[in-house]
């Protein structure tokens, strides 16, 4: 009984990823390169050390006191070690601040850090797309002072300074429609709007600020008349009396990210605009964190493959290492070219929100953003879920026992789904973006990601997909239950054909640096199939579900 197993450990996640140092080598000018390599590198270092504590110690849930000993309501939460971190690791490596610099490429600058620090955060990454997407919503908004009052905390690079932004949306009646949302918003007798209600929902209640939709008094039913709204949480280093924390929800993964259900009593709101129109408002923070979700998505899924990989060199099986076997190494492959192509998507994404912030987008972008944002959030945010289920079995036994820190992997990978809209929410918001010009804004760019690649089986099997899903619009273009119904196919294929036709363009790029790897992921990816398209039954439907 002498046998110990080596447990997996943790590349370094900056200097040997091959996909980031890549990326960043072809799309940053040499200088800004430079510049945000010591930012990446520390990242890194803090990533390999989170996950030796992480593996060393049961502490995983904050803890909420609601009463003192002497009985004053204080809703006090203690957090984990990550979470105290956070604010100092966030601040002093501009993870938040660099996406609103005044460069094109500030997104993609912006998403390399948080794609780094995403894990070793613990998720501390939600509440930072909460407030990366409250400032985007208040610039948007024109609001001269709240872009004055929160902005200059929110993008702040002192961690004395920093505020987080939470965002209070869900209520009992659910999650994506808020048309009936109760919480109600009243003047006082010296005009300051105040909030009253209840949200199911509240990520980031330990931040100081949140946006919050409310219906203003006397406003009629319905989502066009909500409002949204800025509040404060903080009363100096109390939390306001206005603002009672019910419980902390118990949830299956994201375990140490406080999250809870409040009641507001009166809480101090200022609208960031137009007492109406509250969902529209929200739709610049949209973009924003659903990049987050997919950029998070596949820095799950980088950790889950380096750590699977690892384990493969160092576990003897059968008389030798497991990347040794045929099947186990076929089966890092796969789950290596599938991740290589929703890597290629998620970043493309970010890169291609910053062009289109900074008004340097070529023609077609605006629309191709419509599409790729809801289409990458939703494909990632499920292929997480797959890759780290096929990762734990990679451990067999191993990968089911929790204090190997592998369980968690999975548990939290569920959430990308589910967070920021839904894998059907976003294949209709899919369907809303193809009814403008976004199709044929990704034609254009899937022929521009082609170009000088001179693999033409894959060339030739992304457009016929894209030629096939026009087909398929086509064919149902009058029938709107069946649009719906083939909506989640139709968005896995366009997927899929965006990520095989940018993984062409990183194989170009590659073989002149002598790299044939990117085109070994591509004719991978390929060969797995682009085509998810179906021929929705509904007679068959109805029949499943009576």
């Amino acid at each position: 009984m002498a046998f110990l197993q080596d447990s997996p450990q943790l590349s370094h996640p900056y200097r040997s990823d091959r996909l980031l140092l890549a990326l960043l080598d072809r799309a940053l000018p040499a200088e800004r390169r430079a510049a945000l390599d010591a930012d990446l590198d520390a990242l890194g270092d803090y990533a390999q050390m989170a996950w030796q504590r992480a593996c060393t110690t049961t502490r995983r849930k904050p803890v909420l006191t609601q009463w003192d000993a002497w009985g004053q309501r204080v809703d006090r939460i203690e957090l984990t070690p990550a979470w105290t971190e956070g604010a100092a690791i966030t601040t002093r490596h501009a993870v938040l601040a660099a996406g609103h610099m005044d460069s094109e490429h500030a997104r993609l600058e912006e998403f390399a850090r948080v794609y780094l620090y995403h894990l070793a955060s613990e998720f501390y990454t939600c509440p930072l797309a909460m407030t990366d997407g409250a400032a985007t919503a208040i610039k948007a908004s024109g609001n001269r002072e709240l872009t004055e009052r929160a902005l200059s905390h929110f993008l702040s690079r002192d961690a004395s300074n920093f505020w987080l932004s939470g965002q209070w949306m869900t209520e009992n009646t659910g999650g994506s429609d808020v048309g009936n949302t109760e919480t109600v918003a009243r003047q006082d007798t010296g005009g300051q709007w105040r909030l009253h209600g209840r949200k199911w929902f509240s990520s980031a209640v330990v931040g100081e600020a949140a946006l919050a939709l409310a219906r203003p008094q006397g406003a009629p039913a319905g989502a066009a008349a909500l409002a949204l709204f800025y509040v404060e949480t903080m009363d100096g280093a109390r939390r306001k009396p206005e603002l009672i924390i019910d419980r902390l929800k118990d949830k299956l993964g994201t375990q140490e990210l406080p999250t809870a259900e409040i009641h507001l009593d009166g809480l101090p709101a200022w609208p960031l605009g137009e007492l109406a129109h509250g969902v529209r408002q929200v739709a610049p923070m949209l973009n924003v964190t659903r990049t987050w979700n997919a950029i998070c998505a596949i820095a799950s899924m980088a950790r889950a493959i380096s750590l699977a990989r690892d384990f493969a060199i160092r576990r003897q099986a059968f008389g030798r290492p497991l990347i040794e076997h045929p099947l186990h190494a076929q089966t890092l492959a796969d789950m290596q070219a599938e991740f290589e192509g929703a890597f290629a998507l998620a970043f493309e994404l970010a890169q291609l929100l910053g062009r289109v912030e900074h008004g340097v987008a070529a023609p077609h972008e605006a629309a191709l953003l419509r599409l790729l944002t809801p289409l990458a959030k939703l494909w990632t945010g499920k292929l997480a879920v797959t890759i780290c289920s096929e990762a734990l079995e990679c451990f067999g036994g191993a990968g089911y026992i929790e204090d190997t820190g592998l369980p968690q992997l999975l548990r939290d990978a569920q959430v990308y789904a589910i967070w920021e809209g839904t894998t059907n929410v976003l294949s209709l918001d899919s369907l809303r973006a193809l009814a403008g010009d976004s199709f044929a804004a990704l034609r254009i760019a899937t022929q521009s990601w082609l170009d000088g690649n001179d693999d033409m089986h894959a060339a030739s099997a992304i457009r016929q997909t894209l030629d096939a899903a026009a087909r398929w619009l086509d064919q149902h273009a009058t029938t709107r239950e069946m649009l719906e119904a083939g909506a989640r196919g139709l968005a896995f294929t366009l997927a899929r054909c965006a990520a095989a036709a940018l993984l062409a363009r990183q194989a170009s790029w590659s073989n002149r640096q002598a790299d044939p790897r990117p085109s070994a992921a591509l004719h991978r990816f390929v060969g797995h199939g682009l085509d998810r398209l179906v021929s929705p039954d509904a007679a068959n439907t109805a029949l499943l579900l009576g």
